[in-house]
């Protein structure tokens, strides 16, 4: 295991020796707190798009499931007549200059595993830059565009943002509460109070408030072939090698044993690089991976890889209140 994995691991478990990096995480608050009131009183260079922007991002470390709620909203707005481009950090990236439009021909690692299955799977403008002000700029200049969501940068306080998504795994929630490093936190919880809506990753209803939303297995696909086919073409009881280099691989693993498969739980680093030896696997079963592991993997895939399709269903309250505050932006006056 990791050092990453091991604070992931006492982060959500509440591990006593935590309390030892008290010192380092009031500093971090100071930071972070100073951070944010500086944004809310104007100071420094903020960048206002001329169109609405939508931050979908986390106060956690660790998957959320930010990258199927974009795709969702992606086709949402489209299906509303209005033309939507996103903006990424781009993690892991390595294009020549930033910023950089992604294109669905590149490589993971030059365009990046998230910002690269967003564009492959929607065709969506999309652009990265860890300064996504500066990627928010550049789109707008190469695209005519209604709004912009922003993946992730919710503590990116040079853009100015119209409307706040915070995502939360309803599984493990915010852990044991505090910030980094004693805790998953990127910012204190009280956050929440002031972002327009939270998104509970796994449930519908969430019991205290907030939306909901889930993350439904639709298909599986063929790394080489690119052949779609019912999860029914794996029987109950199929044991397989499951992959997963996500922020929380188990969440992977949890739904193949719901679809009652036998998978065999292969877990790597968020954002993991591959090569065909990360796959030498015994014994000889199908592979089955996330779809962010897919576009690192196709180009050596062997032809009993594939990968899960999965897509973010949110509750109909969430809809209902998504569509009257899309509205409302196209409303006001820039």
């Amino acid at each position: 295991m990791s050092l990453a994995e091991r604070f992931t691991a006492a982060w959500y478990a509440g591990h006593p020796a935590l309390g030892l990096l008290r010192p380092l995480e009031w500093l971090y608050r100071v930071v972070v707190q100073r951070k944010r009131e500086r944004f809310l009183a104007g100071e420094g260079d903020i960048y206002r798009a001329p169109v609405p922007v939508v931050v979908v991002g986390n106060i956690t470390v660790g998957g959320t499931g930010k990258t199927p709620l974009i795709l969702w909203l992606i086709e949402h707005c489209r299906r509303r007549g209005l033309r939507v481009g996103v903006i990424s950090r781009g993690y892991g990236a390595k294009p020549p200059r930033f910023p950089w439009r992604v294109q669905a021909d590149q490589s993971a690692e030059v365009a990046g595993d998230e910002p690269l299955l967003i564009v492959q799977r929607s065709g969506v403008p999309l652009m990265i830059d860890p300064d996504r002000a500066r990627a928010a700029a550049a789109l707008l200049e190469s695209e005519a565009l209604d709004l912009i969501l922003s993946d992730d940068g919710l503590q990116h306080y040079r853009l100015a943002r119209d409307l706040e998504l915070v995502l939360i795994d309803a599984a493990r929630g915010l852990g044991n509460r505090r910030c980094l490093p004693a805790g998953p936190l990127r910012e204190p919880a009280e956050r929440l109070e002031s972002v327009d809506a939270v998104l509970h990753n796994g449930v519908l209803h969430p019991p205290h408030g907030g939306y909901g939303f889930v993350l439904q297995p639709s298909a599986l696909v063929n790394l080489r072939s690119g052949e779609r086919r019912s999860l029914s073409y794996f029987p109950e009881g199929q044991a397989l090698h499951a992959v997963a280099g996500i922020g929380n691989p188990q969440r992977f693993f949890s739904t193949l044993e719901r679809l009652h498969w036998r998978p065999v739980a292969h877990a790597f680093a968020d954002h993991a690089h591959y090569s065909a030896e990360s796959f030498d696997f015994s014994p000889s079963l199908p592979v089955l991976m996330t779809e962010k592991d897919a576009v690192k993997c196709r180009a050596f895939a062997a032809a009993n890889w594939w990968y899960l399709a999965v897509d973010a269903e949110p509750s109909p309250a969430f809809v209902g209140w998504f569509d009257q505050q899309l509205q409302r932006l196209q409303a006001v006056p820039r």
